[in-house]
């Protein structure tokens, strides 16, 4: 895939139509979230639904606990079918499988031809398969060429974050941009809603902190370093910078919260700093789309800030929200950052990623229609 300069790119609708779309494990918390954003989405539209075998044959609406605003009619009378590209023919596939399900499934789709925006750990840290935030690595798309030669695939996986993983990229990505971050202290407070549905018992959770997440550090520990690598000889480099996490559930309902202490190569000033992150846009294709926040990273003022409960759902829901940019004693920097887990962090994320080949037309050149 040939990235085109960036002031080619602009948001328009393919060709005139929407591109039918598929989600797989759409019943569940994340799935959900994917319908509730591609809801009148001018580009792409919910064709077809996908559950496990005791929802397959039901409605989506008989087979789905809906939790959150109304359910559409048009894709409540959908029946739902197998996660199985036999089945399935949408050229894009939003995948909220589980990850012990999407090793296999996600890639029986690349095979058969389809592009799948995957929200599962099973191919996050495959050297040829993009790790992305749109704005802060796009670039990496470029890495799906080398994927498909090597694979043999037809089709393409391209792969979200882990939702904590993805509040700290959107944050640190200015500042390494600039001054090269080497060291990160990063101690994360993460909504129950992470936690899929039901999630998190009330007596476990109510009054309490958890300060245990399963595999959620070591995710922040090796995804970080990727996304903020380069694309270099049709491969990532690694950023080589030294990151130590400690993760907690606590009692919110959406919105991830990091603090982090931050070395840098060369340490820029507070105002140095908050001046980098208010100025940054980001990769310039990711920007103008149906899904783009009008600010990528927001720096707050207010000493209290940012809180989940009042910014969250900032840039509807697409927003990193900053705060307390102050010096470290310990590193150089510290600050604060926060952002929703389920939109930013899984379903407004992968979103926007397929909003971003679309554009650049990727669909086309693969043969996908």
């Amino acid at each position: 895939m040939t990235l085109p300069p960036p002031e080619s790119i602009h948001a328009r609708q393919p060709n005139g139509q929407r591109w039918p779309v598929a989600i797989l494990a759409a019943t569940g918390a994340v799935g959900q979230a994917f319908i509730r954003t591609l809801k009148d989405h001018p580009w792409f539209e919910i064709a077809e639904v996908a559950a496990s075998e005791r929802s397959v044959g039901k409605t989506y609406m008989e087979a789905a606990k809906w939790m959150e605003g109304e359910l559409s009619q048009d894709v409540g009378e959908l029946v739902l079918t197998a996660c199985d590209p036999a089945q399935v023919k949408s050229p894009i596939v939003f995948s909220a499988l589980d990850a012990d399900v999407a090793t296999v499934t996600e890639a029986a789709f690349a095979r058969a031809g389809r592009v799948v925006f995957s929200n599962a750990k099973s191919y996050r840290m495959e050297p040829d398969v993009p790790l992305v935030i749109p704005e802060v690595n796009g670039e990496h798309l470029a890495l799906l060429a080398h994927q498909r030669k090597t694979r043999g695939w037809t089709g393409a996986i391209i792969t979200n974050a882990n939702c904590s993983t993805t509040v700290v990229a959107a944050a640190l990505a200015p500042l390494h941009e600039k001054f090269g971050v080497n060291k990160v202290f990063v101690a994360t407070m993460q909504a129950v809603s992470g936690a899929g549905y039901p999630g998190v018992p009330s007596l476990d959770i109510l009054g309490n902190v958890v300060p245990y997440i399963g595999d959620e550090e070591p995710k922040i520990e090796r995804e970080l370093a990727k996304m903020l690598g380069k694309f270099e000889n049709d491969a990532i480099v690694h950023a080589p910078m030294i990151v130590t996490a400690h993760t907690n559930r606590v009692a919110v309902e959406n919105g991830h919260t990091a603090v982090l202490s931050i070395g840098f190569d060369r340490k820029p000033t507070v105002e140095e700093a908050i001046e980098t992150l208010r100025n940054w846009k980001g990769y310039a294709p990711s920007l103008g789309l149906p899904t783009s926040p009008e600010h990528v990273v927001f720096v707050h003022d207010g000493a209290d800030q940012p809180q989940p409960r009042r910014h969250a759902m900032m840039g509807r829901g697409m927003t990193t929200s900053i705060g307390r940019v102050r010096e470290c004693k310990l590193l150089d920097l510290r600050m604060v950052a926060m952002s929703h887990n389920v939109i930013r962090g899984a379903a407004g994320g992968s979103v926007l990623n397929a909003e971003v080949l679309v554009s650049m037309g990727f669909l086309s050149e693969t043969g996908v229609q």
